[in-house]
């Protein structure tokens, strides 16, 4: 059950991120939030690194998978994000937004290591499930945003949900951490929001006539 549930989290967030390479490329746009996406980079990178070089089981593996893709997500957001912003930001100002993003998300995952260790994995669980928790508010933020779901997908939406889910029973319910099912449930809560909110976005073609272009 373990390895199930690892492999079915690892597949789904994978699905997340090359469906969000694949939009953003295809609409010139980034498909994840950026205060997300930084810190999923630095968590990822982290903690692939360190699994690879220390005790090289499934999940390290599936981390560096991961980070990969998350890279090439942080090329989108560089590449196309500028026009997703109002046009008195100057370029220079809006790269070095992005990079202080990632600086900063860094510097979040350093102060959850110094503060409980890498022993245990707890400063992982704790981390990754906050910042899980953030993403799932900032989706329908974008919704919210953009006006609609341009850039964004049911895919995304699904696999995310699945994908946090996977760890919730795996960690919260089997492991028996009290925190991990609070905020997996909560994830679920707004996960299922923001999958309400793109399926009512499809039923309603002229509100969204737009936006509803750029989704698949």
């Amino acid at each position: 059950m373990n390895l199930f549930l690892t492999l079915l989290s690892g597949l789904a967030w994978t699905i997340v991120y090359l469906e969000a390479i694949r939009l953003g490329f295809r609409y010139k746009t980034y498909a994840m939030p950026v205060a997300a996406l930084g810190l999923n980079i630095a968590w990822e990178w982290i903690y692939a690194v360190h699994g690879l070089a220390n005790d090289p089981q499934v999940q390290a593996y599936v981390n560096l998978v991961w980070g990969l893709t998350d890279v090439v997500i942080l090329y989108t957001f560089f590449r196309f994000g500028r026009n997703e912003f109002p046009k008195f930001i100057p370029r220079l100002l809006f790269i070095a937004w992005g990079v202080g993003i990632v600086a900063s998300s860094l510097l979040i995952q350093g102060l959850f290591i110094a503060e409980f260790g890498m022993a245990g994995m707890r400063a992982a669980q704790y981390s990754a499930f906050l910042q899980n928790l953030l993403m799932s508010g900032l989706f329908i933020a974008m919704f919210v945003a953009r006006r609609g779901p341009r850039g964004q997908s049911l895919v995304i939406a699904v696999a995310k949900w699945i994908g946090t889910l996977a760890p919730t029973i795996l960690l919260g319910f089997l492991g028996g951490s009290l925190f991990v099912i609070g905020i997996g449930l909560l994830c679920s809560v707004f996960d299922l929001a923001y999958i309400g909110l793109l399926v009512w976005a499809r039923q309603r073609p002229r509100i969204f006539a737009e936006q509803l272009a750029a989704v698949p």
